[in-house]
């Protein structure tokens, strides 16, 4: 089945949005049960593209089938592809969307105190930026908050991204984040890290 796409799929060296459009493809003409034994499927494969096509696959149906989003949490997120984690980040923000922002709290909640770097990055690269979500949007303080309990990350690369999100953010809400950021303990090297990535827009203003 879709022998042809997944042939194109492979060939495919840069972007996601081929693979993204047709996984929605398979996921309107299929039930959640298929799409997700479909993705199992396709995750095995040796080429990153089609398993960056599961995870896209189990983002779209993982507000309607939870076993879909629990696979991207204990089974994408252990992926050695720098590609699929990055599909992984757009998965979640498309579980987070389809459920609500603010219903998917207490998931992005999870996630983000998961031991799994890969996970936690899921949430602070996928929700990027995260004040033009929704309900963000409206509680930019909140958007800061759950970033800013991560300025400890021992992750380097989780930090970043908790960084340069703080510093998107920043560029509508800089008093909130210049707040945010008054309150820290800059004197660990990691927190250091976020704080200046967190403040480059902020420096650039003076």
């Amino acid at each position: 089945m879709y022998e042809d796409t997944i042939e194109k799929i492979k060939k495919i060296e840069h972007g996601f949005k081929e693979t993204e459009h047709a996984a929605n493809l398979i996921v309107s003409n299929h039930s959640e049960t298929a799409c997700f034994l479909l993705a199992k499927q396709y995750y095995q494969s040796e080429h990153y593209q089609v398993r960056s096509l599961a995870a896209f696959i189990c983002g779209a149906i993982s507000s309607r089938l939870y076993e879909s989003l629990i696979f991207l949490k204990d089974e994408v997120a252990l992926d050695t592809s720098w590609q699929v984690q990055e599909v992984l980040a757009q998965a979640f923000d498309r579980f987070c969307y389809d459920q609500g922002y603010e219903n998917s709290l207490p998931i992005m909640d999870e996630w983000l105190n998961h031991s799994n770097p890969n996970v936690r990055r899921a949430v602070t690269e996928g929700l990027r930026i995260w004040t033009g979500r929704d309900y963000f949007r409206q509680n930019p303080d909140e958007a800061i908050k759950l970033l800013a309990n991560l300025r400890d990350e021992p992750s380097e690369y989780v930090r970043k991204s908790v960084g340069n999100a703080l510093k998107d953010i920043s560029k509508k809400h800089g008093a909130l984040v210049e707040a945010e950021l008054q309150t820290w303990d800059v004197s660990p090297k990691a927190v250091q890290q976020v704080y200046k990535l967190a403040r480059k827009h902020l420096d650039n203003r003076l």
